[in-house]
């Protein structure tokens, strides 16, 4: 009697039984789950990854708490951290959102007057403007701050709104 080369312990020839019936076959019920195992409890949502945008909304604490990240961000990195709070937590919070877009809209308006003062500098009016500039920024970034702390909506004065 010879072996099958694919399984050595069937005989060649023979016909394997049928697979018995079970999970992955075509009809087939799955097993109930182990207890303790299974869908979450709780309300917790499914597993992987949610829509563009989607989250959780923050908590009034929260909402201050990245706003004030927002308004002192401005005053270290420029428009970088307003923006990266203002597309992280788009449309989850509408103190965070709207207190990151007028951070943003103040750090392109010092932008944009940094670059006129050292385009001045050639004639000297510029350096004045580059100290005022440099030292409205530091105290409207402070003074927004401590009104984002409180949960109050800052407008930053001459600003370009150009995020609306």
């Amino acid at each position: 009697m010879t072996t099958n080369p694919e399984n050595p312990q069937q005989p060649s020839g023979a016909v394997p039984p049928p697979p018995a019936a079970g999970y992955g076959q075509p009809g087939a019920v799955p097993p109930p789950p182990a207890a303790g195992y299974g869908a979450p409890q709780g309300g917790y949502p499914p597993a992987g990854y949610g829509a563009p945008g989607a989250g959780a909304p923050l908590s009034d604490s929260d909402q201050r708490t990245w706003a004030i990240v927002a308004h002192v961000g401005a005053i270290l990195f420029s428009f970088v951290a307003p923006l990266v709070v203002w597309l992280v937590f788009k449309g989850r919070g509408a103190l965070v959102e709207d207190q990151a877009k007028e951070a943003l809209n103040w750090s392109i308006t010092v932008i944009i007057v940094y670059v006129v003062g050292i385009v001045l500098s050639a004639v000297l009016i510029g350096i004045p403007i580059l100290f005022v500039a440099g030292i409205a920024a530091l105290v409207f970034g402070i003074l927004a701050a401590v009104a984002a702390s409180s949960g109050q909506y800052y407008r930053y004065p001459v600003t370009l709104r150009l995020i609306k």
